[in-house]
């Protein structure tokens, strides 16, 4: 029986809806809203877009025309701004330029019923609450627009700070150094990525920075964004003053559940879905950045926002929302980034505790290290030679016995042949 199926949020989980509700319904009515006046294009990708290594039509993940294909109503620059599950309902407003300065017109609410919603509504950066932090120069850096606002004040620009040292601000910095900016990186911590990778690793990323211009400053914070309308510089929390132009706020980011604040859907970290990606509400469901799944390695719910992972949730939820019963079989934290030819790949529990063993190993600019948990593998990081890093992901992943293979985990050219004999032979080809 058709149906009306509204999705909110046209990345990749979106998306990946829309593409598994077609293979099996091609009748039902399709509105995908999105607050952006962009088609669908890849997240991931925007730092190489700041850096000047592709251009914008590069990052288009599906154009226009996938929709018209598909039969899908797409409304862009269409903000959801509350669901009315009782009344099966989503209001939104149109946020489009040309009616941006018109309050009447964004005060006329549009209204879309629907028998099956899909919360995709991704994440937004967080914005430390300090003084100055609203002038003219201070960006978030999670989407096009955002790319290219800081693009046009690059070329007035001798020098950016960038407010933390996750993976967000490190390819922002990485991207505004490619584009001849002095890039300061400012962090609380005493190193970068300290919520992404261990400290070893990320010495090895930050040396690499420090070696290509990009100071970081750590165990500093932000108090005050200084200037009279524009950026003039920033001072530190022990009263040291750095003259910039652009500010970065890459303080991490929040799942966007504000629209759903006035309603029963649970929220945790994350809006909570189970197996089949639903909600505590039967017919809305919930995928990408925004979702709180089941982790595989802490065994327990946690918002792993990976583009991979998003897909693969919206694939479960469109099929779904068509009528299958399909589990999702969970997620787990995984990063992979590439700063001055210096690729670092980590997944799963990265740091020790009582309840785990570490091996480890550095070679020259390589290193690797496992995390097990009994004879399990539950975390691997690697630097430089990720060759592999899906081995290591599959051992994670499916749980295999590695007591027969402990001892060669460590080994420089560590592969697919060292668990060959674990995996089930229709596996293999997958595994690289």
């Amino acid at each position: 029986m058709s149906k009306q199926i509204v999705i909110i949020g046209d990345s990749a989980a979106g998306v990946s809806a829309v593409d598994a509700i077609r293979k099996k319904d091609k009748e039902s009515k399709i509105v995908v809203l999105s607050d952006e006046n962009f088609p669908s294009y890849c997240r991931c990708v925007i730092s190489d877009f700041l850096a000047g290594k592709v251009t914008e039509d590069k990052l288009i993940y599906r154009s226009n025309e996938f929709f018209k294909e598909n039969n899908v109503e797409l409304k862009l620059s269409t903000k959801a701004i509350k669901v009315d599950p009782k009344k099966n309902r989503v209001v939104a407003e149109d946020i489009s330029d040309n009616k941006a300065e018109d309050k009447k017109a964004r005060s006329a609410k549009l209204q879309f019923d629907y028998d099956a919603l899909l919360l995709a509504t991704g994440a937004s950066p967080k914005f430390p609450d300090l003084k100055g932090i609203q002038k003219k120069g201070v960006f978030g850096f999670r989407t096009i627009q955002d790319t290219k606002d800081i693009l046009q004040f690059v070329t007035m620009a001798d020098t950016a700070c960038v407010l933390g040292g996750g993976l967000i601000g490190l390819k922002a910095a990485y991207g505004l150094k490619k584009r001849g900016l002095d890039v300061k990186v400012i962090i609380r911590s005493p190193n970068v990525l300290s919520q992404v990778t261990d400290k070893t690793s990320a010495e090895l990323i930050q040396k690499r920075l420090s070696e290509n211009g990009i100071e970081i400053l750590t165990g500093r914070d932000v108090s005050e964004i200084l200037g009279n309308g524009d950026i003039k510089a920033v001072k530190l929390d022990n009263n040291k003053v750095i003259a910039c132009q652009i500010v970065i706020a890459a303080k991490g980011v929040r799942p966007n559940t504000e629209i759903i604040s006035e309603t029963e859907i649970k929220v945790n970290e994350g809006i909570c879905v189970d197996e089949y990606m639903k909600t505590n509400i039967p017919n809305i469901y919930a995928a990408g950045d925004v979702a709180e799944t089941f982790d595989v390695t802490l065994n327990k719910p946690s918002v792993n926002a990976l583009w991979p992972h998003a897909v693969d949730q919206g694939k479960i939820s469109g099929a779904n929302i068509s009528g299958d019963s399909i589990k999702y079989d969970g997620s787990l934290g995984m990063n992979s980034v590439e700063f001055f030819d210096l690729p670092l790949v980590s997944m799963g529990i990265y740091k020790e505790s009582q309840n785990h063993e570490t091996l480890s190993k550095i070679y020259n600019n390589d290193y690797k290290k496992v995390v097990i948990e009994g004879n399990r593998l539950v975390g691997a990081v690697l630097v430089g030679n990720i060759n592999h890093s899906g081995v290591f992901l599959k051992l994670i992943r499916d749980k295999i016995d590695i007591s027969q293979i402990k001892d060669r985990l460590l080994n420089e050219n560590f592969g697919f042949a060292d668990i060959r004999d674990l995996i089930k032979e229709e596996e293999r080809i997958y595994v690289k």
